[in-house]
């Protein structure tokens, strides 16, 4: 299968969902699409979408989806300890380099958080500042917000 994308709404506003090869690529605010994608339905765009709908409702904790975000090195190891952050808890940047062998690199965490393909899903939205503040996020700091008051509600 080639590389398809849809536009879901949502209570945070439109989001895009793509794949390729039968692994989400991207999560996307404000209906953006990916460069070379095609708009198209498949089973994992629709499982997807219902999952990310239950998420919204509450319903549901973790994804189960197969994840495939295009990054470097660093970037990955960033990404798979953001996937380790439970549901309704936060880590600091800080604890995001530790947890990818970079104890000193809080910065390139916040610029992997900033690429991060698959928002939401890998929650860099659960990274904040060592003071408990909120930083930037991709989607913007009201989203942020949001999403981090959604999972206090349910947790």
């Amino acid at each position: 299968m080639g590389k398809i994308f849809k536009v879901m709404s949502s209570p945070i506003g439109p989001l895009t969902l793509a794949e390729h090869d039968g692994a989400l690529t991207h999560l996307l605010f404000n209906g953006e699409v990916p460069k070379e994608y095609i708009e198209g339905e498949s089973e994992l765009l629709q499982k997807a979408e219902a999952e990310l709908s239950e998420y919204f409702e509450g319903a549901r904790r973790e994804f189960d989806l197969p994840l495939e975000p295009s990054g470097t090195e660093f970037q990955q190891r960033v990404w798979a300890a953001l996937l380790d952050i439970p549901y309704g808890e936060t880590r600091s940047y800080k604890d995001i380099a530790i947890a990818a062998g970079c104890p000193r690199g809080f910065r390139a965490v916040g610029m992997a958080n900033h690429n991060n393909p698959i928002s939401i899903i890998v929650p860099c939205h659960r990274v904040i500042g060592s003071g408990g503040g909120l930083t930037g996020y991709g989607g913007g700091l009201p989203i942020k917000e949001y999403l981090l008051g959604l999972e206090r509600k349910y947790s």
